[in-house]
């Protein structure tokens, strides 16, 4: 059976503790050469730009032993001058791998009823599983999961979806604070809570930032608008006016807090400079970790 993630909820809780130890374990080694992919071909589609993902996948493939090939946005037309039927078809009997970065969470899985190879999902509007693999292995390597706290402060986008659900199966009390009209969706809530349930965690939703960051481990953020979100941009900032990440909102959680971002940041707006830039920022060890953690689920995918 091909092995795809299209969502958090591709991996158990379980898998993706063996995900993020095969990753911790790689790169305590400084061991990024292998051959889990060695003769394979990966085709990046990507239909938003990107710094992070392209980067990382691009050499997680290569560490591995693979080949990438990559597409930008204009060059496929995915959903557009193509259906992802046809494009899946066609570059499954090319490719070993897809790797995916849309709009369209429907794409992701047109592509991979059609493709016949692992898909993985590079980000989409409903989810961004690499990012959150690479979010929990930070916080693994800062403290720990099981038991702390973690404060995500702001919409309750794709990135608080996938981190939701990861973080709880690690054991970790996840407070979701957003305005209202911004919550994080019900079903999301529903299947980070079962995961919180098995592990001992918890997940909260609420509108004040203040009583989410009180007392917690880890202080999350994320950009207000995001990318096909620009005609909102007026509109998302009035309604998070108050939820900005800045020195005085951090100075409630615990004194030894790690302050997170996934960036791209709007500087000014959902943090300020102070603070991702402060000492209690580990944005810099998570982008490294957005490499450590997807080379270990590629190897994972072809075990």
């Amino acid at each position: 059976m091909t092995r795809s993630v299209l969502t958090v909820n591709d991996l158990s809780a379980s898998e993706i503790s063996e995900v993020l130890d095969r990753a911790l374990e790689t790169k305590r080694q400084d061991r990024r050469q292998s051959a889990e992919l060695a003769g394979k071909t990966a085709l990046l589609i990507f239909q938003k730009p990107s710094l992070r993902t392209r980067v990382s996948f691009e050499l997680a493939v290569t560490n591995l032993g693979g080949s990438a090939l990559y597409l930008s946005p204009p060059e496929v037309g995915l959903g557009e001058r193509e259906s992802p039927e046809d494009v899946g078809g066609v570059a499954g009997r090319y490719c070993d791998l897809i790797i995916c970065r849309t709009f369209d969470q429907s794409n992701l899985e047109r592509l991979a009823a059609s493709s016949g190879v692992p898909v993985v999902n590079a980000l989409s509007d409903w989810e961004h599983p690499c990012q959150a693999l690479a979010d929990v292995l930070t916080i693994r390597e800062h403290g720990g999961t099981s038991g702390r706290t973690l404060a995500y402060v702001g919409d309750g986008n794709n990135v608080a979806r996938s981190l939701a659900i990861a973080a709880a199966g690690e054991g970790m009390h996840v407070r979701l604070a957003s305005p209202n009209g911004y919550e994080l969706d019900s079903a999301s809530v529903a299947e980070a809570t079962r995961r919180a349930t098995e592990s001992g965690g918890s997940v909260t939703l609420m509108s004040d930032p203040v009583a989410g960051v009180s007392g917690a481990d880890v202080v999350y953020t994320d950009t207000w608008t995001s990318m096909g979100q620009e005609l909102e941009a007026k509109q998302r900032l009035e309604a998070f006016s108050g939820y900005q990440v800045d020195a005085e909102l951090v100075g409630n959680a615990s004194a030894n807090a790690t302050v997170m971002h996934c960036l791209p940041a709007h500087r000014g707006e959902e943090i300020t400079d102070e603070v991702l830039d402060g000492s209690q920022s580990v944005v810099l060890d998570q982008a490294e970790n957005r490499l450590h953690a997807q080379q270990a689920l590629l190897a994972w995918l072809f075990d």
